[in-house]
Formats: structure tokens, C-alpha cells, sequence
């Protein structure tokens, strides 16, 4: 069975040291480690924790050690998330957020990761994306948080 990949934007690498979101963002780093999930991300994400503190530094190396993890932001990629701003899906200041989701759409990984309940990971917004890719012939993505995911690999009794 294929491994699902994950695209992880960075606010759940910082969630493994935030309060409220720390337990759902271990177990879902644990899943991954134990082969249930590839996790990977983007220059966008590196770049954006260039600033933060050293241990969310720290965690992203840890997590993304193998360069293939880390996807470019192509040409194809920056069109796609200006596409996203052009339509109003987001605006100009959260252009990176359109980015995270413009590399995933362009590389074909079907779910992002995210703790950003304002600009990524809510219904309104992945609608509006998924309508955009679908116009512009890129597949549909989900955009979840890292505890809807840990959730869903939780065995029910049914």
C-alpha cells in the first residue's frame, strides 16, 4: 500500500511547541515516523522558519533531513498561487499561505497540514482553492489539521 504524503505549512512544525496544539502535533510526527504518513514541505516553509526560535529550527531539520522532502517553488507553483490572490481566495498579505497550497496542488499531494484556521485550514477557504485548481486543471487538495488526521487513524469499534 502506497504511503499517503502529507504537505505540512509551518505552523504545525511550530505546533510540536505550542500548548494547545503540542499532543496532536507529536502524535502526528509519531504516525509518520512509524510509517503511516511521508511528511514533507517546502522552501516557503524554510524559509519561514529561518526567524523562529532554535528549537522549531531544530524540528524541522529533524523532519525534513532528506532534500526531497523539501519541494521548490516553481515557476508553476508561484503562477498558480497568484491565481489564488487574483481571485480573492486569499489576499496579497498571505500570499505565502497561497503558496503552500499552489506547491502541494502542483505536486499532486492531496493533503496540507495546517494549524492556520484563518487562512488555510477551514471550508471556506479550501473551497475557494479547490475551485481555482479545478479551473485550472490542478487536483482537488483537503487542507486538515493535524487533529483531524491523528483522529482518523484512531481504530474505531463500530
Amino acid at each position: 500500500m502506497k504511503i499517503p504524503t502529507l504537505y505540512l505549512d509551518t505552523s504545525v512544525i511550530g505546533g510540536a511547541f505550542d500548548d494547545e496544539w503540542k499532543d496532536a502535533t507529536l502524535e502526528l510526527f509519531r504516525l509518520a515516523s512509524s510509517g503511516s504518513y511521508r511528511l514533507v514541505t517546502s522552501v516557503v516553509a524554510k524559509r519561514e522558519v529561518e526567524d523562529a526560535p532554535p528549537r522549531v529550527r531544530q524540528q524541522f531539520a529533524e523532519l525534513f533531513a532528506d532534500p526531497a522532502q523539501v519541494h521548490l517553488l516553481t515557476d508553476e507553483a508561484e503562477s498558480l498561487a497568484h491565481e489564488y490572490v487574483a481571485t480573492g481566495v486569499v489576499t496579497s498579505k498571505y500570499l505565502d499561505d497561497a503558496r503552500h497550497v499552489a506547491i502541494a496542488s502542483v505536486q499532486g499531494i492531496a493533503v496540507i497540514v495546517s494549524w492556520n484556521f484563518r487562512h488555510l485550514a477551514n471550508l471556506r477557504r479550501e473551497t475557494g482553492f479547490n475551485a481555482v485548481n479545478l479551473l485550472q486543471g490542478y487536483p482537488q487538495v483537503r487542507i486538515l489539521s493535524p487533529l483531524e488526521l491523528i483522529h482518523e487513524n484512531e481504530d474505531e469499534d463500530l
